[in-house]
């Protein structure tokens, strides 16, 4: 019988198992980041339930500073991952999607009433709408290619900035027609709406990543410039530039398919085979090696 039942001697040479893989840094870093404005985000519900308003916009704008961040620097580390963007579109939504508006329904839009709440909701919920889509259409066949240099529709966390601009004109002291609270709730709709439009706007995705040497110095006198401005009167330029990105989006929005598809029949004009005098076949460049 002892035969039939063998006592089990472990392998002393192999080495034990772990059960857990370590993670590299490189995806830590990125996670973190986006943790941190979310952190911002929740942070700024807590002072406007304090009355203070100032900082709950400043923490918004941190988070918004903090989102741009996070994807690139991913990108400039390989340490992209789908927990990350699923991680970022869940705190965009947070950050972007739901503390805005209801720091904006804390200033001053529950004088409207339910019409303020419904502002709220409505802007919560095509915030989340504006995140689905894009996660859907990131991968999309039958996109333009000219698209691929715009978002359809309005960003969220320029949404979120965009639908503070009646805080921003009220603390710089400039001529306030939407502190009204029903004309409050009005521009929140029509920013929610923005959000799942399908109108084009400008991503700079494409944009290179390499300055002229000509432009370096101008470069840098022009952030200098505006971070100068920005901390001197943080209120005019952050108002100023909203209205200015109002603008840019009806004027991109009527002439970007126009412009986009100009463009492409100009790259396709250029990668065109050369069709030579005297109705000969088109000659194609050369191949290499």
């Amino acid at each position: 019988m002892s035969s039939l039942f063998q006592p089990f001697t472990p392998d002393r040479n192999e080495p034990p198992r772990r059960r857990f893989r370590p993670v590299p840094l490189r995806l830590l870093i990125p996670n973190l980041i986006t943790l941190l404005a979310l952190c911002a985000g929740l942070t700024a519900i807590r002072m406007a339930l304090e009355g203070k308003t100032d900082v709950a916009v400043y923490l918004i704008l941190l988070a918004a500073i903090l989102d741009s961040m996070d994807g690139r620097i991913a990108r400039l580390l390989k340490g992209t991952s789908k927990f990350g963007a699923e991680l970022d579109s869940l705190a965009d939504f947070v950050s972007f999607g739901a503390v805005p508006a209801l720091v904006l329904y804390l200033w001053g839009m529950n004088q409207a009433g339910p019409f303020g709440w419904i502002a709220v909701l409505v802007f919560s919920i095509c915030g989340a709408l504006r995140l689905a889509r894009f996660n859907v259409q990131i991968d999309d066949p039958n996109k333009p290619a000219w698209m691929a240099n715009y978002f359809t529709g309005v960003p969220i966390p320029a949404g979120a900035i965009l639908l503070m601009l009646p805080i921003y004109v009220e603390r710089s002291g400039l001529p306030n027609v939407l502190s009204p609270p029903l004309v409050t709730t009005i521009y929140t709709i029509v920013i929610a709406l923005l959000m799942v439009s399908k109108v084009p706007v400008f991503s700079g995705k494409k944009l290179g990543a390499r300055v002229p040497r000509e432009s370096v110095l101008p470069l840098f006198v022009a952030a200098i410039a505006f971070v100068a401005l920005l901390v001197s009167y943080p209120w005019e330029v952050l108002a100023i530039g909203t209205i200015a990105y109002l603008v840019s989006l009806l004027v991109v929005g009527m002439n970007a398919r126009r412009w986009g598809e100009a463009a492409d029949a100009k790259i396709a004009a250029e990668k065109a085979p050369v069709q030579p005098p005297g109705g000969d076949p088109p000659v194609s460049p050369p191949a290499s090696g």
